[in-house]
């Protein structure tokens, strides 16, 4: 399988950019997730390194060969999409051997192909089933066989389980991992649904108006969100904001909220005044009858052993994830804690990470 490298790769459509600069790169048997918004631009970089696309700049190199003005047939490279695109008059053993057919593979050899993809995907029993009949799982098993039976150098897919429901999906999520450390994969993989990006990935890139926000590790992405826009996608509910209005200089190790002083990690920016948002997820946010941090509870979402509670407070809506038995009455008035250090700080105005207690060396790398 091959490392992918995306260097500085932009798309325009007219006046239109679409991709602005993209760079990453994909290593060996990774399962590389680019997660965005739809219109971010992430189908257009997935494209241009399919060949279905070619950049306006920038290159891309597959296997240390730059293949940026190659066409998709000489790329080596299998693209599985949304919709299945299944031939409807054949049945499924025809549908994944006619990659092979078409580049004239020997009989014995197509058949012995499609045995073994068929094996890897469970599916080896509906061979000679027509695919209008199967389900919308199985069909996409089908897909994936088709990609797979002639291993190619990458395999990158567009949103493959977008057609599914939400049951098929999480099954899917599962199997495609699966499936890619059984035959050792390169895997490129677009969707913007961030359950699936944080449960399959190696590394995730986060993408916004065409451009890539971060790149790093789902436990990256989560604990260490270098943009509040990262932030914000990323998380069930996501991180909460609480402005504030504040002088800062390097060294500072506090910020006050709503008149409360809380510890923050040190500052790795020179900054002066400003205003700025202090980041906090749910789960770091706890009740405390003593803190002076204090809230109106406005709501309650109950989730079996957990439970989402809103409160408001002078500075924003906070969203604290408490046990299920933790009795909450809306319309009380509640003290706050948030653990100072998992605590982050943004610019309110650029939305970049001014410090957090998770950059180690008071940089962001």
């Amino acid at each position: 399988m091959a490392e992918i490298k995306v260097e500085a790769v932009a798309k325009s459509f007219g006046t239109f950019a679409a991709v602005k600069g993209v760079t990453f790169t994909v290593d060996h048997g990774s399962f590389f997730v680019i997660l965005g918004p739809s219109g971010c631009g992430k189908t257009t970089t997935l494209r241009m390194i399919a060949g279905l696309e070619l950049p306006t700049s920038g290159r891309i190199l597959l296997d240390g060969a730059d293949v940026t003005a190659l066409p998709a047939s000489a790329r080596d490279i299998a693209f599985v999409f949304q919709l299945f695109a299944l031939y409807p008059h054949m049945n499924v053993r025809q549908n994944i051997g006619f990659p092979l057919r078409c580049q004239n593979y020997p009989r014995a050899e197509i058949k012995q192909s499609v045995a073994e993809a068929a094996r890897l995907l469970r599916i080896d029993h509906l061979l000679e089933r027509r695919v209008g009949g199967l389900s919308g799982g199985d069909r996409q098993r089908v897909a994936l066989g088709r990609a797979i039976v002639r291993r190619p150098k990458a395999f990158l897919m567009d949103e493959p389980l977008g057609a599914l429901d939400s049951e098929f999906r999480r099954l899917m999520c599962g199997e495609l991992r699966e499936l890619h450390d059984r035959i050792d994969a390169t895997t490129v993989y677009i969707t913007h649904d961030q359950l699936e990006a944080m449960a399959m990935a190696d590394g995730i890139a986060v993408m916004n108006q065409g451009r890539v926000e971060q790149i790093g590790t789902p436990q990256e992405i989560y604990d260490r969100p270098r943009t509040m826009f990262v932030a914000d996608f990323i998380g069930a509910p996501p991180m909460n904001f609480l402005g504030v209005q504040a002088s800062l200089q390097r060294g500072d190790r506090s910020i006050k909220i709503d008149g409360v002083r809380i510890e923050m990690p040190e500052l790795f920016e020179d900054r002066a005044e400003g205003r700025f948002a202090v980041g906090v997820r749910p789960e770091n946010v706890s009740f405390a009858d003593a803190s002076p941090l204090r809230g109106r509870v406005i709501g309650a979402e109950y989730l079996g052993t957990t439970q989402i509670v809103t409160v408001i407070t002078a500075s924003g809506r906070v969203k604290a994830r408490l046990p299920s038995n933790k009795a909450v009455e809306v319309g009380e008035t509640v003290g706050l804690a948030l653990r100072s250090d998992r605590l982050s700080l943004f610019d309110a105005m650029s939305g970049q990470a001014l410090h957090s207690s998770l950059y180690e060396g008071g940089t962001r790398g």
